[in-house]
């Protein structure tokens, strides 16, 4: 049966490569291989691209994506406001290409006004959505984390969400969350990457029955060889983007403790850049970074096809996020590669991340702990390889796209009954 899907991002991974987009790109590529006809939609603005006269759709890419260029968006409201440009555009759009399938992985730059603008265009069409953060829940970033003290959120509302953001009043936020509810009210099931972030999802309103688990996957890759060792194994990679979430600053105080504990004998290797971060984590990460020294470097950003190269330089990868996160490509791709990885035992991590079985869980937030397991990592007996014998097969991107697939078949020939 042949399935006309249109696949939608709040950004392109040529443009912006953040775990979202790349998973959200592959997945199209996987839906292509397996015989749909497929569209990728991403939203961007003038950060990556300015506009062009007299349409909000550029062409970009090699498989004839397209992007929606979306300057006027209102993030608080997750709102598209420019009525009569972009939301105009993505009506033709819809019109033109009568997708059977939307699969929205986002509502940043695309806007919430989008689920209801398919859902009366094409009344039949089915509207799944994967929820990978927690946007819609949270105006700080999606982070559920305080911007005052960094504390994690338990759950959201209007009182609670003021108290973060005093400057906004809490009727505000109330007639956000009714706003953004009821587009979703559009959306015909949603995907959780995480039994995590469904249940915060539930906490926050949605029906449990509305909500799917359905793991994340990476393209099939040979795994990297092992760095040869007859000694420890005590080289640490951190791979990612950098920004006072990501616990990166934790991570090179743990490596600071380390040192001051007498360990000298290790290296830490953090790759990824900073982009669009602010002059005072780029300063502090800098300064951090000086005061690690040793053999602690800042590699840099890196491109996906780099990755295997600078997995065989080391033995674990550390993922020491202080926020909720859903569900990390880093640590699928560590795994591809038979790398355990030390993770804060926290959200999707937990769930991902089995401590003392493929990973070690840590404290998040606490660099004396990092340190520790760490430490512990290097210096006990067979941890490393019984850690890598734990490490279980990986859910290939080819049965990701069948699961996703069967779900709108079930969706569609529901409609049809």
């Amino acid at each position: 049966m042949t399935r006309r899907i249109l696949v939608v991002a709040h950004n392109h991974p040529d443009l912006h490569p953040g775990g979202t987009e790349i998973f959200a790109h592959d997945l199209t590529a996987s839906y292509r291989e397996q015989g749909c006809e497929v569209m990728f939609l991403g939203a961007t603005n003038r950060i990556h691209r300015q506009a062009h006269p007299g349409t909000s759709l550029q062409a970009t890419g090699q498989d004839g994506d397209v992007l929606l260029w979306s300057g006027h968006f209102d993030r608080f409201h997750l709102s598209q406001i420019d009525h009569y440009g972009a939301l105009q555009d993505c009506a033709t759009l819809l019109k033109e290409f009568r997708p059977d399938v939307i699969h929205i992985h986002h509502l940043v730059l695309i806007g919430a006004e989008f689920l209801t603008l398919a859902r009366r265009i094409l009344p039949s069409v089915r509207i799944v959505m994967t929820l990978h953060d927690y946007y819609p829940i949270c105006h700080h970033d999606g982070l559920m984390l305080r911007p005052t003290d960094k504390a994690r959120c338990q759950g959201a509302s209007p009182s609670a969400c003021h108290g973060c953001f005093p400057e906004i009043p809490a009727d505000r936020f109330l007639l956000r969350e009714r706003f953004i509810k009821t587009h979703l009210n559009a959306v015909d099931r949603f995907v959780s990457p995480s039994r995590f972030l469904r249940q915060r999802y539930i906490a926050w309103g949605l029906a449990a029955e509305r909500i799917e688990v359905i793991a994340n996957a990476r393209p099939a890759r040979m795994p990297a060889p092992h760095r040869p060792s007859a000694g420890r194994r005590a080289s640490f990679g951190y791979f990612g983007n950098l920004n006072p979430w990501k616990g990166v600053l934790d991570l090179l105080s743990a490596a600071q403790h380390l040192k001051t504990n007498g360990e000298s004998d290790f290296e830490l290797r953090i790759h990824g850049g900073a982009p669009f971060q602010s002059e005072a984590f780029t300063t502090a990460f800098e300064k951090a970074l000086a005061r690690a020294g040793g053999r602690v470097s800042h590699c840099g950003p890196y491109r996906l096809d780099e990755l295997p190269a600078l997995m065989e330089a080391i033995d674990w990868v550390v993922m020491p996020s202080i926020w909720w996160e859903n569900a990390p490509l880093v640590i699928q791709e560590a795994f591809q590669h038979r790398r355990p990885v030390i993770a804060s035992g926290i959200g999707g991590m937990a769930e991902m991340v089995r401590n003392g079985q493929d990973g070690l869980h840590v404290r998040p937030g606490d660099p004396a702990a990092l340190a520790a397991t760490m430490q512990r990592a290097m210096t006990e007996d067979g941890l490393w390889q019984r850690l890598v014998d734990g490490i279980a097969p990986q859910p290939s991107l080819d049965d990701c796209a069948r699961t996703h697939l069967a779900l709108f078949d079930r969706l569609r020939f529901a409609v049809a009954a």
